[in-house]
């Protein structure tokens, strides 16, 4: 079965530990719906740089990562479905799903 990388790009930090508390649940309780299709929970990602053939930028241009899974599911459009249920969409971000190509 392919493995899928679920790019988070946006959202917003939690305000206070009581609303990170929150939100860590709501994305625990996602995982848990996912179940053995979680290959790699990920984590969130800090500030970036951006190497390019003209230099280093700082950033991740307009939309950055802000992090990253990797599931297991039969093909990219039930990645999709399992991807419709991340606390991300919530706080107005959005997930990039794209197949981790076996080479």
């Amino acid at each position: 079965m392919p493995n899928f990388v679920f790019a988070y790009h946006g959202g917003k930090p939690p305000e206070s530990p009581e609303e990170g508390a929150k939100v860590m649940a709501a994305w625990n309780a996602w995982f848990e719906t996912l179940g053995a299709a979680v290959v790699d929970g990920g984590a969130p990602v800090g500030a970036s740089k951006t190497v390019a053939s003209g230099g280093v930028s700082d950033g991740g241009g307009s939309n950055p990562l802000s992090g990253y899974s990797i599931v297991s599911a039969d093909n990219i459009d039930a990645a999709v479905e399992m991807a419709k249920g991340c606390p991300i969409l919530e706080g107005g971000g959005s997930i990039e799903v794209a197949e981790a190509m076996e080479m």
